[in-house]
């Protein structure tokens, strides 16, 4: 998906086209996909950076997303370049990760069931404090994201009839096989998979 997005950026490049790219500012996707092309990007965060635009609004331009951003995060802000600009080209394809939205709906799911939700990832991966978040607005009783396996607090688990685990779209599959197997040589676990 990222390659794909560059050779999106790249496309817009050659037809001279003002690139417009939803994501955050030290994001490595988005300081790789604004460092390969010499015309202007611009990056918006939020709502109030596609406003501040020094871009006509009579100009056709394109936007782009950070693959690891969801659905959610972004509606608004394509809505809002909808409105302001009067010619938008979109991405061939949804460009949100579809591993993003996918663990995001499967929180949702399961986070009502949930004592305790885990969120392996790392603490600046706007997708790991998504799917967090997620689990917090969906009913998990307490949620923590999780970097180092090693320093999980077993403690946690005292009240915890149920836990909840997921990663960001960015965590090798591996790191949440590990967190089960450190789980299991401590605890007498029943493994759930929500269809």
């Amino acid at each position: 998906l990222v390659s794909k997005i560059h050779r999106e950026v790249e496309n817009f490049e050659n037809t001279n086209l003002p690139i417009i790219l939803i994501g955050h500012h030290n994001h490595p996707e988005v300081i790789g996909t604004m460092g390969q092309i010499k015309s202007k990007i611009y990056l918006v965060e939020n709502i109030n950076d596609v406003e501040n635009l020094p871009i006509d609004q009579r100009q056709q331009v394109a936007y782009v997303t950070q693959t690891t951003l969801s659905v959610d995060e972004t509606k608004d802000i394509i809505m809002k370049i909808k409105n302001k600009f009067v010619n938008v080209i979109e991405p061939k394809k949804n460009d949100i990760c579809y591993a993003t939205t996918n663990r995001q709906e499967a929180v949702k799911k399961i986070a009502s069931i949930c004592d305790l939700f885990v969120v392996i990832g790392a603490n600046n991966s706007s997708n790991s404090l998504r799917l967090t978040e997620v689990a917090n607005q969906y009913g998990a009783k307490k949620r923590i994201l999780l970097e180092k396996i090693e320093k999980f607090d077993l403690n946690l688990l005292k009240e915890v009839k149920n836990l909840g685990l997921t990663a960001s779209a960015s965590a090798p599959e591996v790191l949440v096989q590990n967190f089960i197997e450190f789980l299991k040589k401590r605890l007498d676990i029943v493994i759930n998979e929500p269809e």
